[in-house]
Parts: structure tokens; sequence; C-alpha cells
């Protein structure tokens, strides 16, 4: 039973679904969470180490992953998403298949465990734990050989048997040559078995997924168009993937559901630099890039490094705070009153605004009812519009638009058209129109499906 089990769950998870599973769909709400680009480079002053540092490099005077926790949870972050193995090879924990760990460095006499410590933080701080494994391994003797396919499988089993539950497991597509010079032929089939085998809820990143994908930049955004549905076929992870384009928009109507995680550093780099002190992106910067990812219905995860110290430089936890108050000041009071479905008076609308995205209200089959009308608390300025689509059956959504009453005129004109809206859009609105009247209007469903209407909230 146990393998019939696990045939179906890879069946399920791999071989594509126009809806997500419930781990996908818990993964939408994590939204933002941290990266930690975190090891020898940050040490040597590097981006990709060359995998001949000397463990002893490595050696923070004072790691501190609870403070990571607190600036993560500043900034309204769900998790933390660390490099527990780099290009370079060196492990943060102990692992019994590389002589190119923490057990080999000065830091604690060789007898630290970064991803324990880490894990344990993130536990006593109620957030989710995520892993980086770079395939790509720079010191490894046995990387370019049949045999590291095993060893990678190896490292991955200790990653995820030994720190508990993890949220998301993060692959890049980074293929160079390795100490005996030559490159390898990774084998993510095998690697994609094993690993939902166990950890059936992490969401895997990489190119194609297979649980969500990159965005095609490392700018943090994604474009208005985002289909959480991609196909894969023909494609593969790093050289060979699929377009910018396509990893911007996804397919509308793809068969596997892959959604979007945009990334991005909160410095030029993403090891820590003190060169680059003095350019960490401002809370401002930062709520813009929040808005082009979250608000276009993606994830973002945030790189912020580590110092020496092995602890967030005070800049950078300083502008997250500042960021976190910054969202939560504009995003914390809904001031919808009531809402009317397609003008029928007698539909309630209050699932809209109960906070649960499990609920929904479906659009009329009727063409000239597909909008829902909002009566807000007061007249005036209304800075941000956020409509979310229930996904539990799939995305459906290509194009809407937000209208406003405008009471000098006595009529309704257009404030913004969008076209997917997915997990979650936030919209700005104009910065002059006053209005205590909004309506969400559906121009289109993919395949004509009737719309659902998770929640909506506007914010002054």
């Amino acid at each position: 039973m146990r393998s019939i089990f696990f045939i179906f769950l890879f069946a399920t998870c791999f071989l594509g679904a126009q809806k997500p599973s419930p781990a996908q769909l818990e993964w939408h709400a994590t939204e933002l969470y941290l990266f930690l680009h975190f090891g020898p480079n940050t040490f040597t002053d590097m981006e990709w180490g060359l995998g001949t540092e000397t463990e002893d490099m490595f050696n923070p005077t004072n790691l501190d992953c609870d403070q990571w926790c607190t600036v993560a949870k500043s900034a309204g972050a769900k998790g933390l998403i660390i490099t527990a193995k780099h290009h370079d090879g060196f492990c943060l924990w102990p692992s019994a298949f590389s002589k190119h760990t923490v057990r080999e460095s000065k830091w604690k006499d060789g007898k630290g465990d970064v991803l324990r410590e880490l894990s344990n933080a993130c536990k006593r701080n109620g957030l989710k734990l995520g892993l980086y494994l770079s395939p790509w391994d720079r010191n490894h003797p046995k990387y370019g050989t049949s045999e590291y396919n095993d060893i990678y499988i190896k490292t991955m089993t200790e990653l995820m048997t030994q720190y508990g539950d993890l949220f998301e497991f993060w692959w890049d597509g980074a293929n160079g040559e390795g100490p005996n010079g030559k490159r390898q032929v990774y084998d993510f089939h095998r690697f994609e078995q094993e690993a939902v085998k166990m950890q059936p809820n992490a969401v895997i990143f990489s190119d194609i997924g297979p649980g969500c994908r990159w965005a095609g930049n490392e700018q943090g955004t994604i474009g208005e168009t985002n289909w959480c549905m991609l196909d894969t076929a023909g494609f593969k992870r790093g050289e060979g993937g699929p377009p910018t384009d396509t990893l911007q928009t996804g397919n509308f109507n793809g068969k596997n559901w892959i959604p979007a995680e945009c990334d991005v550093s909160i410095r030029p780099g993403w090891f820590y630099h003190e060169a680059e002190d003095s350019k960490v992106k401002t809370p401002e910067q930062i709520w813009s890039i929040y808005l082009r990812s979250v608000g276009h219905g993606a994830n973002l995860i945030l790189n912020v490094p580590p110092d020496r110290s092995g602890r967030i430089h005070p800049i950078d936890s300083a502008h997250l705070a500042e960021f976190g108050r910054l969202k939560t000041q504009r995003t914390k009071d809904n001031l919808v009153q009531s809402g009317v479905l397609g003008g029928q008076k007698q539909v309630g609308t209050a699932v809209l605004f109960d906070r649960n995205p499990k609920t929904y209200m479906r659009m009329p089959k009727q063409k000239n009812l597909q909008y829902i009308e909002l009566k807000l608390t007061s007249l005036g300025v209304n800075r941000f519009f956020k409509v979310q689509e229930y996904l539990g059956d799939g995305q459906f959504v290509s194009a809407f638009e937000v209208q406003g009453y405008d009471t000098t005129a006595h009529q309704w004109i257009s404030l913004y058209k969008g076209s997917t809206i997915g997990s979650r859009r936030l919209i700005p609105l104009p910065d002059e129109f006053k209005t205590d009247r909004l309506r969400l209007v559906v121009l289109s469903t993919r395949s004509g499906v009737r719309a659902k209407i998770s929640e909506i909230a506007v914010f002054r």
C-alpha cells in the first residue's frame, strides 16, 4: 500500500494539474519570505566561490538565527530559505558525504550546525523553513561522475530528514565544471522522486518547478499577466529552460500548476559585502517590488544576506522593519462597508470580506451581471484595491476592470484594466479621484468558466 500511495502522490504532484495541490495553496498564502545567502563567500567577498576555499574561512563570530527570524517577522515575512550548500560545495551542516563542511571549520570547534540552529529558531518564532541545495559542487571530487547523483541524493536526504518540515526546496540550474574539470549530468527525475517521498508538502522551486517556477529575472518583479499554469514539455532546468516571456506570464492553458516566485536581493549582490552597506534598497523600493510581485499574484523571496558576524546588518534590518511598517499602514483597514453582486441587492457578499481564502463568491451566469459593487465607509481618495481569486479549482479570470463612481458626473468611470487576478492583485488607484463606491467587473474568463472571487479590500 505504501508504494501505491507514493506512485499516486508522485503522479499527482509531477504529472501535471491545472489546479494547486493543498501544499501549493498553502505556499500561495505565504506570499513573502527571506532568502539567506550565507557561507564562505560571506568571508571571501565573492559571489560564486571556487570550491578551493579553506574551511576555516567560515567563522561567524556571533551567529544569531533568532535575530534573522526577528528581522523577517518585522518585514511581515513568513519564512526563511537558506543556502545550505552553494556552488562552492561548502555545507552549512556536518554532512557525512563531504569533507568541506562546518565540521572542518574553526566555528564552534567543528561542532556547529547552522541548519540546526535555524530550524530551531524558526520553530521558536513560528516561521517556515526552506532550504537551497546547489546541484553544482565545485569542491566534491565525485562531481562529474556517475556516483555524484547518488551522493547528491544522500545529502538531500540529510536535509529532508533531519531538520523538520520544509515548506520549499530550492534548485537552480547552475551546471559548471567540478574540481576534475568535468560537468555533471543531473538526474533530476530521481531527485524529484526522492524529494516527494521525504517531504511531500515541500514546494520545489526551479525554472520548471515542479512546485513553483522562476519568474525569469532577478529584479523581483512579474508582469501584468501572470498565469499559474506552465507547459514544461521539451524544457529543462538552467540552459534549455522556458524563455523569459513564458516564465513571466505562464501559459494561458498550461498543463501544470507551477506558479511564479520572484527573487531579488536587498543589496546589489547576493552575499554580504561591506562595500554595499550604502546600497541597501530603501523601504519604498522594497514596497515597489512588493507591488510588482506579490501585488501581481506571485510570491516574493527577498534575499537578505547575514554579515560576517552571522547577523543581519543593522541597515538591512532597519529598512526591512520600516518596509513592514509601511506595508501594515497601507493595507491595514478595509474600507468596504458592504457589497452587492451584479446589482442583486438580495445577494450578500460577506464572504468577500471574511479574510478566509477558502470562501468565495461565484459570478452570475448573465454577462451583464459580472460585477461586484462596493459601498465604502466614506467618500475619499482610495489608494489601493485588493482582489483575490479562489484558486482551489484553478485560475480563470483573464480580463477585469476596476471602476469608480464619479459623484460629480454621476457615472461609472474606468480606473484600471487588468488581465489575470490569480492568488492576489494589489492595484494602486488614481491619486486624486474621490469616491465611496467602486466596482470589480469581470470582463472575461478562461474557457468561459464563472469566476470565483475570494477576497476584496480597499485601502485608503
